[in-house]
């Protein structure tokens, strides 16, 4: 029996992605959901998939959740401010076990990104190359998804808020990028490639906010604003600061070119082309 790929973060939107690719090629017992809480996996348990427990913040728990790996894909936190130290734990006990390849899902162009949340991923990927460990950066680009919870405040106020200016976006479905992750698992001789992925098309937020006028058939404009005018909102409607702050600071490094990349390295990977933004708005709407 081949040695386990081990998905860390496995419980969230990008790991049960990844996992569901991952099933259509790997026995389900030859894969492991690492997950911070194994109760709020019991489906991937009941799909055959080895379930444990891998809490960043609890790095005696990491060292059991890579025994025996073959391989580990390091889904880099949710918790802004947190990332590098949770990440360096897990690196360290990916280390100690002995792991031969880990791949880990960075920030596209982290290493020259203007969006301040490319802070962590750089230092990230410094300490993956210090450590000795065989690796791979998924550098992924925007989630088209990370639009789509504006669709029904924009269709309510007739407008689409944001601070990106003219600045093209090449987002792609989450599913593209998991799917990708799952490819570069399952190809040999991936150790020290760097992939900077991101959707075939790009589109400003002005483009956005028309496609979601023309399929909704109700008029919608962009606004664009001042980045710590966008954050003000944002909190005003109830994000958290730290999300608040994210998606604002995200939206003038795309003004910067951030979230911009014409290489269709994602499609390449994945055989097909990248999810389009319509598609994306279509669904979102439909549900």
């Amino acid at each position: 029996m081949s040695a386990p790929i081990v998905v860390t973060g496995a419980a969230g939107q990008l790991g049960r992605l990844v996992l569901q690719s991952l099933l259509k090629q790997v026995p389900a017992g030859q894969l492991v959901a690492a997950v911070r809480s194994p109760e709020k996996a019991q489906d991937l348990a009941a799909l055959g998939l080895q379930v444990r427990r891998a809490d960043y913040d609890r790095p005696e728990t990491l060292a059991e959740a890579f025994r025996g790996a073959g391989k580990v894909l390091l889904i880099s936190s949710s918790e802004l401010g947190k990332r590098f130290v949770q990440h360096r734990a897990a690196i360290d006990a990916a280390k100690a076990a002995g792991v031969p390849f880990l791949a880990y899902t960075s920030l596209l162009r982290a290493d020259t990104s203007p969006l301040p949340v490319g802070l962590e991923h750089r230092q990230t990927e410094d300490y993956l190359k210090a450590s000795g460990l065989p690796f791979a950066l998924l550098r992924n680009g925007w989630y088209t998804e990370n639009y789509m919870a504006s669709i029904p405040p924009a269709l309510q106020h007739g407008v689409l808020l944001g601070s990106a200016g003219e600045g093209k976006i090449a987002s792609a479905a989450r599913a593209d990028y998991a799917e990708a992750a799952a490819t570069i698992l399952l190809r040999p001789d991936q150790a020290g490639r760097v992939y900077e992925l991101a959707g075939d098309s790009a589109y400003t937020l002005a483009g956005l906010a028309a496609e979601i006028a023309r399929q909704a058939g109700k008029p919608v404009a962009y606004q664009n604003l001042p980045e710590a005018e966008f954050m003000a909102i944002l909190t005003g409607v109830g994000l958290p600061e730290p999300i608040a702050r994210l998606l604002a600071e995200s939206d003038t490094g795309a003004a910067k070119g951030g979230l911009f990349d014409d290489s269709r390295t994602l499609s390449r990977l994945i055989g097909r082309p990248t999810t389009p933004m319509a598609a994306s708005v279509a669904e979102a709407l439909m549900g």
